[in-house]
């Protein structure tokens, strides 16, 4: 066991990935970006044999919309939620679907995320009447990564492949981002496996020996 209360709180996060699976307490990772949405001010010249299609350096911007990501990473499931802003609301209407949409069945999920002040259960109070909201918050088991240690939330990794794949070009509005997202998630679900989590406490150690306590002979 690590003296060092940081040691441990990296750790813990992966001991909970080192869990059997178990469909009544499945184990869900959330994390949240943003997209800048940007609309053309002149239309794209269409592409040609051996040149790609090409953009004009001039945009507007048309805001920005927020991402959640939701990930089972011992299933391979993901959803993904565009929603304009990213406050305790919206973040405590994600949850309530995770729970009666997602796992209405489950009898606690096993949620993972960083510790952002919206990410806790007080956000479920302000959001529906008490009763709802303790219902809800009855069905969670919630596990914050450290602070500076988001990259242990393997929701992040999706949202890294999500980027990559289908955010990393002009969107112009929220319509088209939710029509490109869902594509997105459909594909993945269809074609990705589970994600095979090798990072193991022993590695930790490693990695971050620094916090832990030595002994000179």
């Amino acid at each position: 066991m690590p003296q060092n209360p940081y040691a441990r709180k990296k750790e813990h996060p992966l001991e909970v990935y080192h869990r059997p699976y178990d469909s009544q307490y499945p184990q869900v990772c959330m994390d949240e970006t943003t997209k800048q949405l940007v609309g053309e001010t002149v239309a794209p010249l269409p592409p040609r044999p051996g040149t790609p299609e090409r953009f004009d350096t001039h945009y507007v911007r048309n805001g920005v919309s927020n991402i959640f990501m939701l990930f089972e990473p011992l299933t391979g499931w993901r959803d993904v939620q565009v929603t304009e802003r990213h406050t305790r609301t919206d973040w405590a209407y994600l949850i309530r679907d995770l729970v009666d949409v997602h796992y209405p069945q489950a009898r606690k999920i096993v949620l993972v995320c960083d510790n952002l002040n919206t990410h806790e259960k007080a956000s479920l109070y302000e959001a529906f009447p008490a009763a709802e909201a303790e219902r809800i918050a009855d069905k969670l088991e919630i596990h914050y990564t450290p602070k500076h240690g988001s990259w242990l939330d393997v929701a992040e990794c999706e949202l890294s492949v999500l980027s990559r794949q289908c955010l990393d070009r002009r969107i112009p509005d929220v319509a088209s981002l939710k029509r490109e997202v869902a594509t997105w998630t459909s594909d993945r679900n269809n074609t990705a496996a589970p994600l095979d989590w090798r990072f193991t406490i022993g590695d930790a150690r490693i990695k971050i020996r620094r916090l832990y306590p030595s002994i000179t002979m």
